[in-house]
């Protein structure tokens, strides 16, 4: 069981991952102090540095937990599936779903991560890759299942299958909230559903 001093470090930390997503998303990483997220999360300068020693791993962490987040909401969505009998196509479509869903939750950090996947020499390179590793793998698990049952085509290629279906979902939710925010997430996840199931062409 959580003691009292652990769950309080939890929240605050989630309240400086708040704080340090929000501002970054409006300012940027540089411009953005120290001073300016602990206010934001209100709580003293000092407290950012007791739980985090820069600002630097501060949004590393930042990165870790968001992304984990998103790995955990991912392997839910095919672990329930998987669970009431559905199969491999269905876990891929309730893991959009699920994406879509964390998206919505969570805008401010989706646009930070999807930025940060395209920039180089940052401190947290490394950090990032491994994180989009383990979302990726999540994807590709269920992928390589429903090729092993013959629910999918043992020409896909795996890796890139799953990274594609994980960057649709990213760059269309952005799209979605950002053009089309008057679409219901019911919405986007049909016409996402499509594409999935391969039914675009119209054969």
């Amino acid at each position: 069981m959580e003691s009292s001093s652990s769950a309080r470090r939890r929240a605050t930390r989630q309240r400086l991952y708040e704080a340090a997503v929000t501002l970054i998303a409006e300012k940027g990483f540089s411009a953005t102090t120290v001073d300016e997220i602990a206010d934001r999360a209100g709580v003293a300068k000092g407290t950012v540095y007791y739980n985090f020693k820069s600002k630097t791993e501060l949004f590393e962490e930042l990165l870790r937990h968001g992304v984990g987040l998103l790995t955990a909401s991912l392997r839910t969505a095919a672990e329930e599936t998987a669970a009431r009998g559905g199969s491999r196509v269905e876990a891929l479509d309730a893991m959009i779903r699920a994406g879509l869903v964390f998206i919505d939750r969570y805008p401010a950090f989706t646009q930070l991560y999807v930025a940060e996947l395209w920039r180089t020499n940052r401190a947290w390179q490394s950090t990032l890759l491994v994180v989009r590793r383990e979302a990726v793998a999540v994807v590709e698990g269920v992928i390589e299942e429903g090729v092993a049952a013959g629910e999918l085509s043992e020409e896909i290629d795996v890796p890139l299958t799953a990274a594609a279906l994980v960057g649709m979902v990213l760059v269309a939710a952005l799209d979605w909230q950002a053009f089309q925010p008057e679409r219901s997430i019911d919405d986007v996840h049909s016409a996402l559903s499509l594409l999935l199931r391969g039914r675009v062409s119209g054969r």
